[in-house]
């Protein structure tokens, strides 16, 4: 009972630690190239130098777990009768296959309502060359007067396992909060069995046979009554140590050991990042069949079936490190998760297309104005050019660059005399310069910028607005730099 609570206190604090520390378990992993375990490798792969991205460092799971056992042999077993508690490490070798290192210690208990005798009558109990407490059963020469074995079973293990999970290839989501998973491993077992045989006076227990009655046996209801009168009878101390397999490797004569395999299959169900928890059911097995104290059932039977234990568990997995530096183990991560991303983005990038629907020279895919008309000069974004900002594309103004300042017709052709003097030139002047302030007063007025083509006497056509050169002001160039005789 002591380990039983120092075991559940040891299981509260390391779940209460864990829980202060856990992630959400819907948040998106974040492996960056540090969390590799090569991180030129990965940051080759993101820019498509690599085929492969990186292994990721992934974390240990530390387990812990508690359960009931039982032993499926000569004795009927007690359920529930049985504990085990225990701790596991883990390690993810791959998504698939982890290798696991595993120990537990346990006790199981079991009674058997049916009536025993011993070997030389055809009972199973005591062996051939029984001595010491056994002798005291000695006079029980038939069924009907046989008794009732009771035993008391402690066992434990340290085993390597290896342990296969399926449950995180998934094709449509990138993970899942549940994984099936099996496992099979190989370790040393001791056990140690001792049989309640003698009652407080330390005499051989009397009166079994009126307890079992006639055909109690053959009724479920029968056999319940029969173990429940039983246990009232039996002292409960399991005073006599049971038989022990000949020739096998003990530790100072005294503990025997014995090479144990284990079976298992279990789910278990993710809680964050950093926590799971999981039902699991356990077969350990070994060439003994003393484990609760009986050799053969009957003289009569004695095939060579040995005991076999059951531990049916829950497990609390805590991932161990820091998650900015490793992930979860990889059996919680999807494998497909980056490829499955990689191909998601690449649909939703748009396709080249080189249509361009009103021949303005702006693919579809850029253009702003979808319907310019044909001819129309346009500027980068495929919006027709208003060169003089009066409101009236290049394209339907009569005047695509008159002077600023002026009320315009609906053709666009500004409306100012044909010969200006001074005064309207620093009139256009001011206006054109608009809001503009000198920072000192080094001037007073502003004059724009104009650029020419690259080594060449042409005007850049974005500057027209500016200025326009031509041999002779007409209609179509700013009457604002002509001069008297018309020409600039």
């Amino acid at each position: 009972m002591t380990i039983r609570i120092k075991f559940i206190y040891l299981l509260l604090v390391l779940v209460s630690g864990s829980l202060m520390a856990q992630d959400n378990t819907l948040q998106k992993t974040g492996i960056t190239d540090e969390m590799t375990v090569n991180a030129d490798q990965n940051k080759n792969w993101r820019m498509g130098q690599s085929s492969y991205s990186a292994k990721p460092k992934n974390s240990w799971e530390l387990g812990v777990h508690l359960g009931h056992l039982f032993i499926d042999g000569d004795v009927d077993t007690k359920i529930p009768g049985g504990y085990g508690v225990g701790l596991h490490l883990r390690k993810a070798i791959h998504y698939v296959f982890s290798v696991r290192a595993d120990f537990m210690y346990g006790q199981s208990k079991g009674i058997d309502p049916q009536g025993w005798t011993t070997t030389e009558f055809g009972g199973g109990l005591v062996e051939s060359g029984s001595t010491g407490n056994f002798n005291g059963y000695a006079k029980y020469t038939t069924l009907s007067e046989g008794w009732n074995p009771s035993y008391k079973t402690t066992q434990g293990y340290l085993a390597l396992q290896g342990v296969v999970n399926i449950g995180n290839l998934l094709f449509h989501k990138d993970r899942n909060k549940w994984n099936w998973y099996a496992a099979v491993g190989a370790g040393l077992g001791s056990h140690s069995t001792k049989l309640d045989l003698l009652d407080a006076s330390g005499n051989a227990y009397t009166g079994l046979a009126a307890i079992r009655g006639t055909d109690k046996f053959n009724t479920k209801a029968g056999r319940k009554e029969i173990i429940s009168d039983l246990e009232a009878k039996y002292d409960g101390k399991y005073e006599t140590a049971g038989f022990k397999k000949a020739g096998i490797f003990r530790l100072g004569d005294e503990t025997n050991v014995h090479v144990v395999f284990t079976a298992s299959m279990g789910v278990s169900r993710k809680i964050s990042k950093r926590i799971n928890i999981g039902l699991e059911h356990q077969l350990i097995t070994s060439d003994n069949d003393y484990l609760d104290g009986i050799h053969f059932r009957t003289a009569l039977d004695q095939t060579n079936n040995n005991d076999i234990s059951h531990y049916t568990n829950v497990r609390l997995g805590i991932n161990l490190g820091n998650f900015d530096k490793v992930t979860e183990p990889l059996y919680w991560l999807n494998p497909l998760d980056a490829q499955m991303n990689d191909i998601a983005a690449l649909k939703q990038r748009p396709v080249f297309d080189l249509t361009d629907t009103d021949q303005d020279g702006v693919i579809d895919m850029l253009d702003q104005e979808m319907e310019t008309v044909a001819g129309a000069p346009v500027d980068t974004r495929g919006v027709a050019l208003d060169s003089d900002g009066d409101g009236i594309a290049d394209h339907k103004d009569k005047e695509p660059y008159s002077p600023p300042g002026y009320v315009v017709s609906k053709e666009g052709v500004a409306d100012v005399k044909c010969c200006i003097n001074m005064d309207d030139v620093n009139k256009a002047i001011d206006v054109k310069a608009g809001s503009f302030k000198a920072a000192s007063d080094c001037g007073k007025w502003f004059l724009p910028m104009i650029h020419f083509d690259l080594d060449k006497a042409n005007i850049k056509p974005e500057f027209y607005g500016h200025f326009t050169p031509r041999s002779k002001c007409n209609e179509n160039v700013s009457r604002l730099m002509c001069n008297s005789t018309g020409t600039y």
